[in-house]
């Protein structure tokens, strides 16, 4: 892989310790995937943040780097809501660790807003064409599909080295060669809301880490960001893809190629619920991922004035919710609580909640094996009704 002058001088140690490990990084993964050169990063999102997932190794690493950040950088969801994390029922020891943790990336410059939808709070971070590096799987399916910027899903220690050095190898979704519809994707039904990550999920499991062209039919409305960031949460989800296309509604694919045609109905959309009942949860957890501030207005609205009488979460950045008070208080009236930095599928706390109603195809994916715990799929509606006991 070429490297200019100054990289190759960040390479050899010339600015230290710190920026030579992270151009290691960078050079390992260009050489792996045969990049001819480092690129430019407008943004950075790092994963690798739950104390949960990395352990004491991930924070001793962490924490012995050295430097500032060269670009925008936040973090992705800490293992719990950085303020409340007593009432989650986080342990003194889980918190302390996961504060070090926190105080670890401050120390770097990184920005502290723990989210997976850092779109939904900052207005310049990613614009169509921007090379980036980010992290979390639904993030990275948004930028390259929604804003049509160019990303791969990094690690959290390529993502960090690509914030300190401001720059990533030039592979994958980068490129355009690499950015072409795999499957052509043909459905024909109404979809609404929790629709789409029921059809996500499947979508998912059938193209793996393809990349879906849809083409929908029978449609009331076209979606929106809201069902459109569903949608690509849980193909990344239940499967691994990045990038994916709705004809008429996202950027179009710079080229076609040979594509695999899947054909799906409303009926394919009903077995994803069916086989994954509500019946028996213990509880319900919304925002995954994190809910927008439009979002938190829907169940506002479907909460007020009631009572939930089953554990519920709602789960969003820190920044909407203190732009929101108005909204946050009406849900927390009805005994829901709304919490910050984190979500049920990567906090310790899931996992005394028994089994979890969500409206989320990334959540149905992702409690069963990160959380240990069982997970049915709802509306939004309905997720609601069963918190008020209605169901």
């Amino acid at each position: 892989m070429y490297l200019s002058r100054e990289e190759e001088a960040v390479y050899k140690g010339e600015r230290g310790e710190t920026l030579a490990r992270m151009m290691e990084i960078l050079v390992a993964l260009g050489d792996i995937y045969d990049a001819e050169r480092l690129v430019p990063v407008r943004s950075v999102q790092i994963a690798g943040v739950s104390f949960k997932n990395i352990g004491k190794a991930g924070l001793e690493w962490i924490a012995d780097l050295q430097g500032t950040v060269t670009v925008p950088s936040i973090l992705n969801p800490a293992g719990m809501d950085l303020c409340r994390w007593k009432e989650m029922g986080i342990d003194v020891d889980f918190a302390e660790k996961q504060q070090q943790v926190i105080q670890a990336y401050r120390k770097l410059g990184v920005s502290i807003d723990c989210t997976c939808t850092p779109y939904q709070i900052y207005d310049g971070l990613a614009g169509p064409g921007d090379h980036l590096a980010w992290s979390e799987s639904s993030a990275v399916s948004y930028a390259n599909s929604v804003i049509g910027a160019r990303t791969n899903r990094e690690g959290g220690p390529s993502a960090l080295a690509a914030a300190l050095v401001g720059k990533t190898a030039l592979y994958g979704y980068h490129l355009d060669e690499n950015r072409r519809p795999t499957h052509l994707i043909e459905v024909e039904a109404d979809l609404r809301g929790s629709d789409y990550g029921a059809l996500g999920f499947l979508v998912g499991e059938m193209v793996r880490d393809g990349v879906p062209f849809f083409r929908l039919s029978g449609l009331e409305s076209q979606p929106g960001t809201g069902e459109l960031k569903a949608l690509g949460a849980s193909m990344a989800a239940s499967g691994s893809v990045a990038l994916y296309y709705v004809e008429n509604v996202t950027p179009a694919p710079p080229s076609w190629g040979e594509e695999e045609r899947i054909s799906l109905g409303r009926e394919d959309i009903l077995e994803v619920y069916a086989a994954h009942p509500t019946e028996g949860a213990q509880a319900v957890a919304l925002g995954c991922p994190h809910c927008s501030a439009e979002e938190l207005e829907g169940i506002a609205r479907l909460l007020e004035g009631r009572k939930v009488v089953k554990e519920m979460w709602v789960c969003t950045a820190r920044k909407t919710a203190e732009q929101n008070p108005h909204l946050v208080r009406i849900i927390e009236e009805s005994g829901a609580r709304v919490y910050c930095d984190t979500c049920m599928v990567v906090s310790p706390a899931s996992e005394s909640l028994g089994k979890i109603m969500v409206n989320s195809g990334k959540a149905l994916a992702y409690l069963p094996g990160l959380a240990g715990v069982k997970a049915g799929l709802g509306s939004i509606e309905e997720c609601i009704d069963a918190a008020l006991g209605r169901r």
